[in-house]
């Protein structure tokens, strides 16, 4: 099952994000709950400490937090549509604003994905998904579409073919430049890895 989760980064609407596949439940993280209007979806749960949504009104349930908690809004809305069924989480909002919330959700994504979920972090103008070992990930780009694999630890055999620089079973050192903005040939790139964890991010068109 689908899951939106909407949180509190920017959110532009994109025919790539306009195309998305339509969830079958949506969950607003605090301030992410403004998005529902600019995509014209309802919400099934609104959750969070409601710091960041003053004055913001939602027809929604709401799920009232304590500031002080351990967890972020994100990771309540995540673990809420975990509970009602979603195996495939689509984080819109993801990109954008506080850059900790920002890190946060990217590192989530990928221990998330090892957990067995299909995750997608998704900001219109920019969106992401894991890679993990093992498993291939084949992207459908643009010409000249720039992507980049962001190493979320240090990274051994990765591979990728359809790309301007393509690599063949190289390491990548965490934190590495090697493997960020690349450009797609156009049609499919494949992305593969033996050992580690990353992110693959793709800019859409004019970013």
């Amino acid at each position: 099952m689908i899951a939106w989760i909407l949180v509190g980064g920017h959110l532009t609407p994109t025919p790539a994000l306009l195309s998305l596949p339509r969830p079958a439940l949506v969950i607003a993280a605090d301030g992410g709950a403004r998005h529902a209007a600019a995509l014209g979806i309802s919400v099934d749960a609104w959750v969070g400490d409601f710091d960041s949504s003053q004055g913001l009104r939602l027809d929604a349930p709401r799920f009232a937090h304590p500031r002080d908690k351990a967890s972020t809004d994100a990771e309540l809305a995540i673990a809420m549509a975990r509970r009602r069924g979603a195996d495939e989480l689509v984080i819109l909002g993801a990109f954008g604003g506080r850059f900790d919330h920002t890190f946060a959700l990217a590192l989530g994504a990928v221990r998330l994905a090892q957990h067995g979920l299909s995750v997608l972090l998704h900001s219109g103008d920019e969106w992401g998904r894991p890679l993990l070992p093992g498993l291939e990930l084949s992207l459908t780009l643009r010409a000249g579409q720039t992507f980049s694999v962001l190493a979320a630890s240090p990274l051994s055999g990765l591979s990728i073919v359809g790309a301007r620089w393509n690599l063949e079973s190289a390491p990548v050192p965490l934190g590495s430049g090697l493997t960020v903005s690349n450009e797609a040939l156009g049609g499919a790139v494949s992305l593969r890895l033996e050992a580690g964890t990353a992110l693959v991010t793709v800019l859409e068109e004019g970013i």
